[in-house]
């Protein structure tokens, strides 16, 4: 016999715990086999926003190096290097945080304004534009950060949902199935042998 049935008492009241461990565990695997598909179904709504912000960023990241080599190409790249930046008048985030299954999702958005013009000895508007577009590409990289970050939480989630689930269903369910049917095919076996005597015992009529 397996190790785990010489560990049980073959009654009727061990069979009656292991049907409550049964049902209890199989009320914990539905929750969380509901979980994972929430999850799952979350994760999928952010993959797709995420892919359209990240495919709208990266076009804003060649516009960006674009507008870089234009500017190179105006004052060249040993005078670009030293040429002021733009300062930051204000760099502010809003946060909001919701929960999707006890997780906590934040979306970020941010305000970045320049100060006004730099004061270059030789200013342009190739020069302005690369500053200006690589403010932006600033601004937009904050909600992108904000939604992989809150992906990653979501996916490390299912995961250990995922594992979870998968231990009920495939360890801790079938040994208290196999722990059940042991015990009721002992007692069947005990009712058995007791009708066995009961009948012996009786006299002959």
């Amino acid at each position: 016999m397996p190790e785990l049935e010489r560990e049980l008492s073959a009654n009727r009241s061990t069979a009656l715990e292991l049907r409550e461990e049964r049902h209890l565990v199989q009320e914990g695997y539905e929750f969380l086999d509901e979980k994972r598909i929430l999850l799952a179904t979350e994760i999928l709504r952010g993959l797709e926003r995420y892919r359209h912000a990240r495919a709208a960023w990266l076009a804003l990241h060649r516009d960006a190096g674009a507008a870089l080599l234009d500017a190179a190409a105006r004052h060249g790249l040993d005078a670009l290097i030293v040429y002021p930046g733009q300062a930051l008048a204000e760099f502010r985030i809003a946060l909001r945080t919701r929960r999707a299954m006890g997780i906590a999702i934040v979306e970020a958005q941010a305000a970045v304004t320049a100060s006004g013009s730099s004061q270059a000895i030789d200013p342009s508007p190739e020069a302005h534009a690369c500053g200006a577009i690589h403010l932006e590409l600033m601004r937009e990289a904050v909600p992108l950060a904000a939604l992989e970050r809150s992906l990653r939480r979501l996916a490390a989630e299912y995961r250990r949902t995922e594992r979870r689930a998968r231990a009920l269903e495939n360890v801790l369910m079938p040994e208290l199935e196999q722990a059940l049917r042991f015990v009721e095919e002992q007692l069947e076996l005990y009712e058995l042998e007791e009708n066995v005597r009961v009948h012996e015992a009786s006299p002959e009529l």
